[in-house]
């Protein structure tokens, strides 16, 4: 959310930031929301020196009244009361203002990094970089619901049985291999310096408007019915919530946090071929990473972020590459976006794995998370990413570890992991 003084100040900007991510339909908010503001702080000033008439009035009825001039108290008095009704007035309207002018401004989008492509949709992403080298190998590679199933491994039958579609059970080794990678998922974090956590896996709809937008919680969030509390999508939801409300010393900056946690999504609309099986699901596992930094900061950590996820795919075989997010598919609370895709032999090509954000001081602008330093109180940054979330990391894993004898290679780095195993047949 921007600050409505910048909006105030800089509306051509904001306008122009509109139209960069295609949602020209906004921008008939800037001006409604700035005359919104100053009918706010008109109305504001006059309450306040309605108050400051008030008071002053107030003590002089007690000089009149100690003089014994009793009539001229009660002029006094009815003066007081007639301003006493304009202010319930003024205040009443204040509040109403105040509450158009949030839920406008959390309508409009971020101010995105100068750095980010111009584009519509995520068809103009750009590629960054490669790492590894994708291969087809001479075999033909069977849809990872089919790698599973040989291995009996994934159940979605009883699964729609019990829960619908959207659902699924993981067995055996497949099940071991989707816990074997989380837990190596949160060692190898914890060895680059994030603190391990286990969040809350439901939050209440403040949360849920600081940390995301209005279009993002529609199309995501399972609510639970008669109670303020949702279903987390990602844990990030609820780590960054973490710090709602508070003032944090400088000097315990940057936070920096991993955590693992079950994620809830409703998947709004049709799915293709490439979407069944667990690629698109309902309910999976997450490791998630988060940081709460200083504003200068914040640009080095979004590169220190998506790299751990680069890194770790690479620790596993899996040859992945970054894209820069184009204007048009980031969300409205984004400055900035690299998604992380893995290589698919069986598709001949990459999806994406992992999605990393700086958000700027957005979401701290909204759940008022603010520093306290040298030069006084300022909003922090914050910024997260996706450190693996399988079961979708399991298609990137068994495609480029299946060997032709339908056997899967484990890496090196997972052998640990997977109780000294090399291969799974």
């Amino acid at each position: 959310m921007l600050d409505i003084k910048f909006v105030r100040e800089n509306p051509e900007i904001v306008k122009q930031n509109i139209k960069n991510k295609f949602q020209d339909n906004k921008l008939g908010l800037v001006d409604e929301v700035i005359n919104l503001d100053a009918e706010a702080r008109a109305t504001k000033q006059e309450a306040d020196t309605l108050r400051a008439d008030r008071n002053k009035i107030s003590k002089q009825i007690g000089g009149l009244m100690a003089q014994g001039k009793k009539e001229e108290a009660e002029e006094m008095k009815t003066k007081v009361n007639a301003e006493s009704q304009r202010l319930a007035e003024l205040e009443t309207k204040e509040a109403e203002l105040e509450e158009k002018i949030k839920k406008i401004m959390m309508t409009i989008p971020n101010i995105i990094d100068p750095s980010v492509p111009i584009g519509k949709d995520d068809s103009e992403n750009v590629e960054v970089k490669r790492y590894g080298e994708p291969v087809v190998p001479d075999f033909e590679i069977p849809y990872h619901a089919e790698i599973m199933d040989k291995f009996n491994g994934l159940d979605l039958d009883s699964a729609r049985k019990v829960a619908g579609n959207g659902f699924y059970y993981l067995m055996g080794d497949i099940a071991r291999l989707h816990s074997a990678v989380i837990s190596y998922a949160r060692d190898f974090m914890i060895e680059r310096g994030f603190t391990y956590c286990i969040p809350p896996y439901m939050i209440r709809s403040d949360v849920v408007t600081g940390v995301m937008s209005f279009a993002e919680m529609d199309a995501m969030m399972y609510k639970i019915e008669g109670e303020d509390l949702y279903l987390i999508g990602t844990s990030e939801h609820s780590m960054i919530g973490k710090f709602i409300d508070t003032i944090l010393p400088e000097e315990t900056l940057p936070q920096t946090l991993t955590s693992y946690s079950p994620c809830f999504r409703k998947e709004k609309g049709a799915h293709g071929l490439e979407e069944r099986g667990v690629y698109r699901i309902h309910q999976f596992e997450k490791q998630e990473m988060i940081v709460v930094c200083n504003p200068k900061e914040s640009p080095k950590w979004f590169d220190v972020l998506w790299q751990n996820t680069v890194d770790l795919f690479r620790s596993l075989d899996i040859p992945v590459r970054t894209l820069e997010c184009c204007s048009g598919d980031l969300a409205d609370l984004k400055v900035k976006s690299v998604d992380v895709e893995a290589w698919s032999p069986r598709q001949k090509k990459y999806f994406e794995v992992g999605s990393c954000s700086n958000l700027g001081d957005a979401q701290a602008r909204r759940l008022k998370i603010r520093v306290v330093g040298e030069e006084g109180k300022y909003f922090a940054h914050t910024l997260n990413n996706t450190v693996v979330a399988p079961p979708r990391m399991l298609i990137a894993f068994l495609e480029n570890n299946l060997n032709a004898d339908g056997s899967v290679n484990i890496p090196k780095a997972l052998q640990p992991y997977m109780g000294g195993k090399t291969v799974i047949k």
